[in-house]
Formats: structure tokens, C-alpha cells, sequence
């Protein structure tokens, strides 16, 4: 048989649900922490400008024609030239200084242009100057006091050191991420590996079983679900290959069971049509034997329809109160007659008062009829067969013993299971047993074996007591208001 099976892959799905939502944490982690660095770099460098600088908004407070030359005077005397270059702007926004000593004139300043328009009269850009440098620029407008030298500060500090430090720290921090998705990518790689091998082999398994190879068998020395899931394949694959072994043993026996009386049927049918006229004590005698064998095939075929019943779960017991002690003799009488020809003693210690339970009287004497004919079937000839009854704890026992071959310790648990037979040689569908427990248990009983091994067998019934329910009793209230019994009415 072809077939095809599709699975979704494992490693396509530890990709989606494991280490693609990994990637974008760690890159969110990675970003956030390049965008912290530089921010933290680029704010000290702010904090540290305008420290340097605060000594110049002393200028605010100098008249316009001292402002130039107060403003020389500061870029002279500045001690952080090396760090930063500041300039001074007129009123007129024209560099009147610088500390760098250079003539500043049609340079670009967009922080002095947001500046003047800030509420805060302070700004400050990045970007790059005419000649390609990457720089940090500030500026602040001067106050007015009214004498005209409401100029401004403005302070440029080179970002070439600055980005090559951000540089090497983010690039250590991406290869950090990186190591980190290494080892996400090596450990789900073994991990994927570690799982999805064994279910591979687990899956090919469960095909070779699915198509009758009950040989396969799952060899692993792992702890974890995987060894669990290996170890309930191969329970499977041995309960499998048991009931093929007993599903086989039951056709087999089956056959048997039905070839044997057929067999008798034909012959004695072909011998009965030759007789008649001639001979017709033997056309009665081969009628007797058909009538024998086709009561034989009835009830084989009404078993394998109650076995049936049950699997489906359609068994039908009908609950009614009935007589445990007359429905047990009418099946000790049917097996009288066949256990006096095998000089078999089957003694029935018939009680004098009847065990009433609530069940099903045909189901009971198809389970009692199975038991005992279990009971002549396998005791040899000149044994015992003893039949009792008794009552105790609300339950009803019926004990059938025999002294027959008995069953062996390694049987004894399993007779009651469908297909199963003990004895092979003597003749039975083995499933009688397990239809007569499932009935017992509809009928809330329990049904025992004890047996030893060429000793004999016991087989015993339980089954609960009937109670009938209570009557209500009804009350009547007589019209001097006295409560009395309907019983009490009547009678009064």
C-alpha cells in the first residue's frame, strides 16, 4: 500500500516560534543599547560644552564698546582650546572672535539661526562642516541689559573621536548579539536534532507496525517523552502482535469449531438419504446427530453474536428480579445426562430458599451454562463437578468446582480475555468467558477464577441481592385531626 504523509517541519517551526521572535529581541536589545551609548556620549559632551563656556555669558554684561575687546580677552585666557573652539557673535551675527584664532566669516551656523527663534535662546546641531567634519555645535544668545551687547556664545566641538568610540562600542555590542544567536542557533540545532531523529525512527516504526511487521522495535535509553513515547510504541507493538496471535488462533479454532460439526452434518445427512427404506434406526440416529450439530453451530453463532454485541457495546440485559436457585438447576439438569455418559459426578447442593437479584434470567443461564459446560469439558472421566449456593454481606455465591486439568499459573489471568484459550486441544471459541464476565458486570457482579494446575477450577458468581423498593405509605388525616395509616382507615 502507498501512501503519503505530511507533516509541518519541527525546525520550521522552532525557526517561527523560538529563534525568529530571539533574533528581533536581541536586535531590539542591540539597537537599544547603540542609541543609549551615543546618546549618553553626545549629552556629556553638551554637559561639558556649556561648562567650559559659562564664563563667557559675563559678556552680556558689558556695553558695546567694551564687548569685542572683553570678548578677545576671554578667548585669550580660555583654557580648553584643545577640546573645543568657541566663538563670540556681534549683535549683527558676524564672528567678531574666535579661540582658535581664525578669521570666521561666511561659515554656516544653524544653531544660531534656531537660536534667535528659540523661546530658550539656546540650540545646538550636529552635522557636518563645508570641509566634511562631523561636529557638535551650541550656541546661546546673550542677554539684553540695553547697552548692545546682546550678542551670542557659540561653542563647535569635534565628533571624529566621539563616533569612533560609539563605533567600537556598538561594534562590540552586535558582536555580542551575534555570539548570542551563535550559541540560540547551535543549541536548537542539537536540540531539533535530538528530537526530531528519534521521532523519524518512531514514525517509520509506527508505519512498519501499521502494515503488520510486529518485529520493529524502538531501542532507546533516553528518560525524557521521547523514551516514553518509544516505550508505549513498543507496548503497542506487543499487545498488537498478541491479539494478531490471538485473532489467529481464534479463526483457526473457529474453524475448527464449525468444520467439526459440518463435517457430521453432511456425512450423517449423505448416510440418512442412502438408509431410508432400508435401514431406519440409522436414517434416526443421523437425524439425532444433525439436530445435535445444528444446536451446536446455533449456539457458536449466538456466542460470536454476543461477543459481537459487546465490542459494540449494544449488549441488551433486560433487569428484572429472578430466582438465582431455579434458573442455576435448569442449567445443572441440561449437563446431567452428558456427564453420567463420561461417568462425571456434577453435584448440586440445592439450598431451601430462593436467592432473588435483579438481572437478566437468559443472560444468567447463558453465564452458568458456559461455566458449567467449562466445568464437564475439561474434568476427565469419574471426576466432580460440585455446585453450591450461599448467601452472605447482601451478595448471592454460586461456587462451581471441578476436578479437572486445572489452569496454569501464566493462563490463569488471562482466560477471561476474548480469543484467549488455555487448553487448545478441547474444543471452544474462547470468548465464552469473556462474554459471561461482561454480563455479570452489567448485572453488577463480579465473576472469579482460582485454579491450579491438574487439581481443578473454581469459578464463583457474586452477584448483589434484590431489595424491593420500599411502598410509600400514605397518610390520612381523620376529622378528629388524628394522623392514621391508609391500612388503619380501611380497617376502621
Amino acid at each position: 500500500m502507498d501512501f503519503e504523509i505530511k507533516f509541518k517541519s519541527i525546525s520550521k517551526r522552532w525557526v517561527v516560534s523560538v529563534f525568529a521572535p530571539a533574533v528581533i529581541s536581541v536586535a531590539i536589545i542591540a539597537i537599544s543599547a547603540c542609541l543609549f551609548v551615543r546618546s549618553y556620549y553626545i549629552e556629556n559632551i553638551k554637559r561639558l560644552a556649556n561648562e567650559y563656556v559659562s564664563a563667557f555669558s559675563l559678556l552680556a554684561g558689558t556695553d558695546s564698546e567694551y564687548f569685542v575687546s572683553g570678548a578677545r580677552n576671554y578667548c585669550e585666557q580660555f583654557e580648553h582650546k584643545d577640546k573645543l573652539e568657541v566663538m563670540v557673535i556681534d549683535s549683527k551675527g558676524e564672528v567678531v572672535v574666535s579661540t582658535m584664532g581664525f578669521e570666521r566669516k561666511g561659515i554656516k551656523m544653524p544653531d544660531y539661526e534656531k537660536a534667535l527663534k528659540s523661546d530658550s535662546k539656546k540650540a545646538v546641531w550636529i552635522g557636518t562642516t563645508d570641509d566634511g567634519e562631523s561636529v557638535l555645535a551650541g550656541c546661546e544668545i546673550l542677554a539684553d541689559y540695553g547697552s548692545g551687547s546682546n550678542g551670542a556664545v557659540r561653542y563647535v566641538v569635534s565628533l571624529k573621536e566621539c563616533n569612533l568610540r560609539i563605533l567600537i562600542i556598538c561594534a562590540a555590542i552586535i558582536i555580542v548579539a551575534l555570539i548570542v544567536l551563535f550559541f540560540n542557533v547551535f543549541s536548537g540545532f542539537f536540540f531539533i536534532k535530538s528530537i526530531a531523529k528519534p521521532v523519524r525512527e518512531v514514525s517509520a516504526a509506527a508505519r512498519k507496525i501499521a502494515l503488520g511487521d510486529y518485529k520493529e522495535e524502538l531501542k532507546t535509553d533516553r528518560v525524557d517523552e521521547i523514551g516514553e513515547l518509544c516505550d508505549s510504541i513498543n507496548y503497542m507493538q506487543a499487545e498488537l502482535k498478541s491479539a494478531e496471535q490471538l485473532k489467529n488462533d481464534f479463526i483457526s479454532s473457529v474453524s475448527h469449531e464449525l468444520r467439526t460439526p459440518l463435517t457430521a452434518i453432511r456425512g450423517w445427512a449423505e448416510t440418512s438419504k442412502m438408509s431410508v427404506g432400508y435401514d431406519e434406526q440409522l436414517v434416526v440416529r443421523g437425524l439425532d446427530v444433525v439436530l445435535s450439530e445444528s444446536d451446536r453451530l446455533s449456539d457458536l453463532v449466538e456466542e460470536l453474536l454476543d461477543f459481537s454485541r459487546m465490542q459494540s457495546g449494544r449488549m441488551s440485559i433486560e433487569m428484572m428480579p429472578i430466582g438465582v436457585i431455579a434458573v442455576l438447576k435448569e442449567a445443572v439438569d441440561m449437563y446431567l445426562e452428558l456427564a453420567a455418559k463420561r461417568e462425571i459426578e456434577i453435584t448440586f447442593a440445592e439450598p431451601k430458599n430462593e436467592s432473588v437479584v435483579n438481572g437478566d434470567r437468559n443472560r444468567l443461564k447463558q453465564v452458568l451454562i458456559n461455566i458449567i459446560d467449562n466445568a464437564v469439558k475439561y474434568t476427565n472421566e469419574k471426576g466432580q463437578v460440585l455446585i453450591e449456593v450461599e448467601e452472605a454481606d447482601g451478595c448471592v455465591k454460586i461456587i462451581i468446582k471441578d476436578t479437572g486439568v486445572g489452569i496454569s499459573a501464566a493462563d490463569i489471568d488471562h482466560v477471561k480475555e476474548k480469543f484467549y484459550k488455555a487448553n487448545k486441544e478441547v474444543r471452544g471459541s474462547g470468548i465464552g468467558l469473556a462474554v459471561a464476565d461482561e454480563i455479570i458486570k452489567h448485572m453488577g457482579g463480579l465473576l472469579f477464577l482460582e485454579s491450579t494446575e491438574g487439581i481443578g477450577t473454581t469459578v464463583t458468581v457474586v452477584l448483589p441481592l434484590y431489595v424491593a423498593p420500599e411502598e410509600p405509605t400514605e397518610t390520612v388525616i381523620s376529622p378528629s385531626g388524628e394522623n392514621i395509616t391508609e391500612e388503619g382507615a380501611n380497617n376502621g
